[in-house]
């Protein structure tokens, strides 16, 4: 399967890279879920937990696993248009329904250039059609209604998740924000320091995961303890050419 969300560092394009890695487990543990593209990858594990500090995110998978009829329902008469872009934009999403609140982000989301989560920008193109096809979104999402129709979805700072999961058969995937781009996902959500923190319960845990993180002398240095390797990957969300990069995965198997 693949996810049914665009998202700001989605790991789609790694995600056959990672899930062939990962350890035989019983509990399986996304701890910054985002797009969760590897958990809509693998195969089903006995108990999955997706996680994101994210509350539009979360309210949305919540959604989309318990109220689909009425989520899609909701696009019957939506257009694709700047000016339903701006308003959306502009609605508080503290004063919506759980409903209303995850349709908002999922538009918002689906219609931004590079799914960008505090600043979104609306995409339009004269080289191709809209991301967003109203006539399929019940299609689309049908699938992703069964995947997740057992999945236990969090909302908890990764410090509180990590202790309260962790047990010998559980495997962890952390996809953190990456360091130098630590406000991509909205200002004092995640700090430089955070870093250190995770490295440190990451040393202290009795199950097993694998962090992917960029390459940088930081990011080495931080995790040096840990057994490193190195992927090839490429960054979809420039205009531009899209070269090649390295990115590190983690682990401590």
């Amino acid at each position: 399967m693949n996810s049914f969300l665009s998202y700001m560092g989605g790991k789609s394009l790694l995600a056959n890279k990672i899930i062939p890695r990962m350890p035989e487990h019983d509990c399986y543990c996304e701890v910054f879920a985002g797009a969760a593209w590897m958990l809509f990858k693998k195969e089903e594990s006995d108990v999955e937990i997706i996680n994101d500090i994210n509350t539009d995110l979360v309210t949305l998978y919540r959604v989309v696993k318990h109220h689909l009829e009425e989520f899609v329902r909701y696009f019957k008469w939506a257009l694709v248009a700047r000016d339903e872009f701006k308003r959306l934009l502009d609605e508080k999403p503290e004063t919506l329904t759980d409903i209303q609140r995850a349709a908002r982000f999922y538009y918002l989301l689906r219609n931004s250039f590079g799914s960008k989560i505090p600043s979104p920008v609306f995409s339009i193109a004269t080289s191709r059609p809209s991301n967003f096809n109203l006539l399929r979104i019940e299609e689309e999402l049908s699938s992703a209604h069964l995947r997740l129709s057992r999945v236990y979805i969090e909302n908890l700072p990764y410090e509180k998740l990590i202790p309260r999961f962790d047990r010998t058969n559980t495997f962890f995937y952390l996809d953190p924000p990456y360091f130098g781009c630590e406000n991509y996902y909205g200002k004092n959500i995640f700090q430089r320091e955070d870093f250190e923190k995770i490295r440190g319960i990451l040393a202290g845990i009795s199950g097993k995961f694998i962090m992917s993180i960029n390459d940088t002398p930081e990011t080495r240095e931080l995790y040096k303890d840990f057994h490193i390797a190195e992927v090839s990957t490429i960054y979809q969300c420039t205009r531009n050419k899209r070269p090649k990069i390295t990115e590190l995965l983690i682990s401590n198997f």
